[in-house]
This record gives structure tokens, C-alpha cells and sequence, in this order.
């Protein structure tokens, strides 16, 4: 199966630019990142990777973060709520296309936590458990596979890349959160265990906005294609009617 490219434009800005950096990357800054320009896409063979949609993230509903950090610290706020509709667009779609389906939550297990051991340094935050259930939106099937992590990346000391390797996945397809954090981390082990990565900008947030647009651009220049979701489903519907 062939890697679905986007071509470049004569105007690179028009396509491999077009994401929602543009309002904070000056012209000089992309042109630094110039030898990065490529065709970009969905790789060959693709399954989907959401990381940490779990309820953690929504407490305090769809609010500006500064109104809910003191309450829910590690809520994010309207940017988690307005990546719903997308990601749900996105997992429809990955289901008819027969991808496999992989998520990763926080491994909530006394005995697995090494003393001092945590995904980040966030400083004084006790975490109820039952907050590291995925959303109902995404709640999982009985076929899909849940990965529990203690660090940022769902690669870092788990059996997911085994799980991709045995199905012959050489793709994956990454959406969740937060961009700046577990994103970013498992989009680069991914891309260091020889994956293609696809990173669907609107299904991936952060509770900085600045953080989530830096942290795409630097991705999509280094590590990953940063698509739109329309292009995304547009592939997998094609995959589907290939099927």
C-alpha cells in the first residue's frame, strides 16, 4: 500500500504551510525549516493511536482553561471540548476503514509506580483514578487494545510498538493530547521506532494554545505530516472503498 501524499504547491505556503502556525510563524522562522518541505500524507498500512482522551482532561467543561486550572489543574478546558466532534469524525472513520485502534491512558496501579516516577513534573496534583477512564465518546471496543503508560510516551516501556509490529502496521495515525506533552513524545518514539507518522492537527490539543501550534509546527518540519482531519478521512474513506 503506497504512502497518500499531498504535493507541494509552487507556493509551499499554500500547502505544507497551511496549518494553523501561520498567524504566529513570521516568514523568516518557516524559511529556516525550508530543507523540511516534502510531500507528506498518510503512510501505508495505518492504525490509529489516541493518546490520553481520558476524562482528566474535559473536568470543568468546555470553559477557558484560566477558569477551571485552580479546580481541575490538568484540564484543558475548551480546546479538549472543541476536539471532540473532530476526533469522533476520526475514529468513525478509522473503524470503517478496518484500522486497528490503540489508546493509551495512565497505568493507575500502586505497584507500577517507581517512587518519584511520573509522566511530568507537575508539582502537588493528586489524580482520582477514575479520571483516567477514556470519554464515553471514545470509549473503546472490545477489539481495540488500551495501553497503560507511566511516562509521556505510549512507547516508552510498553508493549504498543510489539502490538504494531505483529500487525503489520507501519503507520500511525496520532490524535489526542496534549500536543506540547504526550503527543509530542510519542509522536517522536514512534518516528524513532520507524513509523510513519500522521498527526490530525484538530484532533490534537493542548491547554496553551502557543504550545500547541509551536509543538505542531516543529513536529510536522521534523518528525511527522501534520494533516487536517478532512484529509485524513478522505483517505481512510478510500481505503474503505479499496476494501
Amino acid at each position: 500500500m503506497q504512502k497518500a501524499t499531498r504535493k507541494l504547491t509552487p507556493d509551499f505556503e499554500d500547502s505544507f504551510e497551511d496549518h494553523c502556525w501561520k498567524d504566529i510563524m513570521p516568514p523568516d522562522v518557516i524559511e529556516l525549516y525550508s530543507n523540511y518541505r516534502r510531500e507528506v500524507g498518510v503512510g501505508p498500512s495505518p492504525a490509529l493511536v489516541a493518546i490520553d482522551l481520558y476524562e482528566l482532561v474535559y473536568q470543568g467543561g468546555a470553559k477557558p482553561v484560566p477558569a477551571v486550572m485552580k479546580s481541575y489543574p490538568n484540564s484543558c478546558g475548551e480546546y479538549a471540548w472543541a476536539a471532540i466532534a473532530p476526533t469522533k469524525r476520526l475514529f468513525a472513520a478509522a473503524r470503517a476503514a478496518g484500522l486497528p485502534i490503540f489508546y493509551s491512558t495512565g497505568d493507575t496501579r500502586p505497584q507500577s509506580q517507581p517512587k518519584n516516577v511520573r509522566a511530568t513534573r507537575r508539582q502537588g496534583v493528586r489524580i482520582d483514578p477514575a479520571m483516567y477512564a477514556i470519554r464515553p465518546e471514545f470509549a473503546p471496543h472490545p477489539e481495540d487494545v488500551v495501553i497503560t503508560k507511566v511516562r509521556a510516551s505510549a512507547f516508552f516501556g510498553t508493549p504498543l510498538a510489539a502490538h504494531l509490529t505483529q500487525l503489520g502496521v507501519n503507520s500511525v495515525i496520532v490524535c489526542g493530547e496534549s500536543t506540547s506533552g504526550c503527543v509530542r513524545a510519542s509522536a517522536v518514539d514512534a518516528y524513532s521506532h520507524g513509523f510513519h507518522v500522521t498527526l490530525v492537527e484538530e484532533c490534537c490539543f493542548d491547554r496553551s494554545p502557543l504550545s500547541h501550534k509551536v509543538n505542531l509546527f516543529d513536529m510536522h518540519h521534523k518528525y511527522a505530516d501534520v494533516l487536517h482531519v478532512d484529509e485524513v478521512v478522505r483517505h481512510l474513506e478510500a481505503l474503505r472503498a479499496k476494501a
